[in-house]
């Protein structure tokens, strides 16, 4: 056993456990052990419990308002509800005597599994067992097996079915309940009050043969249930299972039939069956996407968490859908993305499943119209992209995200107007996916289009200065939120020059390659070829902010540094409450260089031109000044330190980094606004400290580079990366580092270790000390 927090431990590097009731962790615990499918999220709470205890089966592309305000997705009735009673005693883990109590994930194959023995006060011992899986797959289903046994002979009541009630965090979404018994199956229909939409869940129940039992059924309000009672002998075991389904009007037609009719042939499988369907896809994705650290077993199950989250966030089978900021363990961020998305979550996949990052991408092309209409309404040409966006892609973000805590007043940001990068973000992923797919027809279906309308947003929003002889971004929010309406951002501005010159590099290979696709898109935008001249000039014009010749330091933004030179530790004594907000207008960071997170170190992250020294001295500088306020911060200064050879460093933030939502480091409320749930962003961003960070992996134009830096207390690490269509397993010592060309690869491919390049053959090795 390894101890991982003071109330979390694992057993065999692929499961975590708790066997504590503390009730204050009951929404962390909740989020920590979510189960999912990238349709539906559920939480990980005792199957008993209800919406006081922030139980939440969260589904996907139902985006709902419900207070004029926020838009986010919906939490459906609670479906495998199950409320135990010996001898008339409702057991409770808050009021019954505990005699052991453990719940556990397996994040090998997504399952939550709960032990608990209670003690009545007749002095019955009570083994209550459970386990449930969000199907991979059968998306719509959500099975459960459940089992009972006594120390003594005792007569039996089990309440079981779908609980109305619902927990929200921004007004009620559901309405207008229909609540339906037929043939054993019981189901709830809803709609949605916004939208309209029809979310139903219908479960049905296996009973055991070998115990004698009534049933009746009965309707509470927005519930309905089913009342089994029975006499159970001394350690006779009882077990039932109750197999969910859930569909909206968004999935299907018909949501109730299908339900209906998806539940009935589930039921006819064995849940065994059932289960063995679901182990097999998940292990089919570990086998791509898991990484293995020899001899670091609490790190390496923390690092499993969180590769874990991200895939469960995901919507794998879905093109017209996005990764939720907070994935499906919450409404948290309405289940929508941010740039989040495109530069944490996507990589992963993009080195191991790229059809997911592709699936992610197309899903930027099906929203592009939002961005276009997002770019007019602020004057602009081109696409600029939601800083909040749903299925549409219009913006979601509201100009009043936070509110004063000393106030009461709502605080008017803009991360929906200034916050530009998002656009060039996408665009640089775009180009990402070809560098290391090499799909040129996905850029041509799609990529050329997003590319060509970004380069033209950024076009229109610059401002030409006559007196300087150069483009300028003016009033901006860069990835740093603290700071706002400033101007000429080093991120925004090098990502911003980095995405032109790739519209410029599209367009002429396109123009040689094939002209006719060219011509299809440039009609279909209105696309002018003086536009291009101009993304060239621009190109050539555009500031960025220099290097310093002596400190080498890159200013975040224009006057960052007359701003006053102080530390987080120091501004938090100013705080006149602890909930305060930091940043614009007002807030204790503004007038200094306290940054919330990764900015000119996050620009490092994603652009390789820059030299050590440099990093070095930058990362130095503001890692110092930086309050990590933002789960996306300790991933980039884990990267970065580990690329400027600061190993202890290094590990350090990539401990935090893997630590955020299993020991709960972040604040869950900010400026008065909810942000709790998982944050899938530092999820995905493990997979990069690896790979990124410790392997030093960078994508060439010609194969891939490693420059590695593997932690000291590590003998080794392995993971596995798909370029240009071959797969390819990677181990790291401190010694060498060993390439296997796995059997199905059918070409060479290039790599650099450290500054010399090897070719590698279909099923060679490559074994390169260094």
């Amino acid at each position: 056993m390894h101890q991982l927090t003071d109330n979390i431990y694992t057993t065999n590097s692929w499961n975590i456990k708790n066997n504590k009731t503390d009730q204050d962790q009951i929404i962390n615990n909740g989020s920590i052990f979510l189960i999912g499918n990238g349709y539906m999220g559920y939480r990980g709470t005792l199957v008993e419990w209800n919406a006081d205890q922030y139980v939440g089966c969260f589904i996907t592309d139902t985006y709902d308002k419900a207070d004029d305000k926020w838009k986010e997705l919906c939490n459906v009735p609670n479906p495998l509800y199950t409320e135990l009673e010996i001898e008339g005693e409702s057991l409770s883990v808050f009021s019954n005597d505990i005699k052991r109590h453990n719940i556990q994930l397996d994040l090998r194959h997504g399952i939550f599994k709960r032990s608990t023995v209670l003690k009545t006060k007749d002095n019955i011992e009570v083994q209550i067992e459970s386990e449930r899986f969000a199907s991979l797959a059968n998306l719509h289903l959500l099975p459960m097996k459940y089992s009972i046994v006594a120390d003594k002979a005792c007569k039996v009541k089990i309440k079981t079915g779908i609980d109305g009630r619902v927990w929200d965090l921004h007004g009620k979404h559901l309405e207008k309940f229909n609540v339906f018994e037929e043939d054993g199956l019981i189901s709830v229909q809803t709609f949605t009050k916004d939208k309209g939409i029809e979310l139903d869940v219908v479960t049905n129940s296996i009973l055991s043969d070998d115990i004698k039992f009534d049933y009746t059924f009965k309707k509470e309000h927005d519930s309905i249930y089913k009342l089994l009672e029975f006499n159970i002998k001394k350690g006779e075991e009882f077990t039932f299972y109750n197999i969910a389904s859930i569909y909206s009007s968004n999935d299907v037609k018909k949501p109730l039939k299908t339900a209906k009719a998806n539940c009935e042939e589930s039921i006819a499988t064995s849940y065994i069956d059932l289960k063995k369907e679901n182990n097999k896809l998940w292990d089919q994705l570990w086998k791509d996407i898991d990484i293995k650290i020899q001899n670091d077993p609490i790190n390496q199950v923390a690092l499993r968490f969180n590769l874990y989250q991200n895939i469960i966030a995901t919507p794998m089978h879905s093109q017209k859908l996005p990764i939720g900021a907070r994935g499906l363990s919450c409404q948290a961020y309405q289940g929508a993305a941010f740039w989040d998305q495109e530069i944490f979550n996507l990589p992963m996949f993009l080195f191991t499943k790229p059809g997911i990052a592709k699936n992610l991408l197309t899903y930027r092309y099906k929203t592009l119209d939002g961005a276009r209409k997002k770019a007019k309404n602020l004057g602009y040409r081109g696409a600029f992209y939601a800083w909040i966006s749903g299925k549409t892609g219009e913006e979601l973000c509201p100009s009043y995200f936070f509110n004063d805590v000393l106030s009461g007043r709502e605080i008017h940001n803009h991360f929906n107007d200034w916050q530009i990068h998002v656009s060039p973000d996408i665009a640089y992923t775009v180009w990402y996916y070809y560098k290391v797919t090499g799909d040129f027809k996905f850029i041509i279906d799609c990529g050329a289009e997003i590319i060509f309308e970004v380069a033209r947003f950024l076009y229109s929003h610059s401002y030409y200065k006559m007196d300087k002889d150069r483009f300028e971004f003016i009033r901006l929010l860069g990835p740093d939120e603290y700071h706002e309406n400033i101007d000429n951002n080093a991120y925004t501005n090098y990502l911003s020059k980095r995405v032109l010159e790739i519209a410029i590099k599209i367009y002429y290979k396109m123009n040689r390659e094939t002209k006719e696709n060219l011509e299809k898109i440039m009609d279909k935008i209105a696309l002018k070829e003086k536009e291009i001249i101009d993304w060239e000039k621009m190109k050539e014009k555009l500031y960025l902010p220099e290097i310093n010749n002596k400190t080498e330091l890159i200013e975040q933004f224009d006057g960052y540094f007359d701003h006053e030179d102080t530390t987080p530790q120091i501004l938090k004594k100013r705080l006149l409450d602890s909930d305060e907000y930091w940043g614009w207008p007002n807030g204790v960071a503004v007038e200094t260089q306290v940054i919330k997170q990764a900015d000119v170190i996050q620009l490092f992250c994603i652009n390789n031109d820059f030299d050590k020294s440099v990093m070095k001295k930058n990362y130095e500088y503001y890692e110092a000044r930086t309050q990590h306020g933002s789960s996306l911060s300790p991933s980039a200064y884990a990267i970065i330190a580990a690329k400027v050879g600061l190993k202890e460093e290094a590990f350090d933030f990539f401990k935090d980094s893997l630590f955020i939502d299993i020991d709960n480091k972040n604040k869950s409320i900010s400026g008065g606004t909810f942000i709790g749930g998982i944050h899938t962003a530092a999820c995905g961003a493990a997979w990069q400290i690896i790979v990124k960070g410790f392997a030093g992996m960078e994508v060439l134009s010609d194969g891939i580079l490693f420059k590695p830096h593997i932690p000291k207390r590590w003998e080794s690490f392995t993971f596995k990366i798909k370029y240009m269509g071959q797969k390819f397993r990677v181990k790291i010592n401190h010694k060498n580092i060993i390439i296997n060309s796995l059997k199905t690869n059918d070409h060479s491919v290039y790599f650099t270790i450290n500054d010399k390049t090897y070719k590698i053959n279909s099923k060679e090795q490559l074994v390169i000390n260094y």
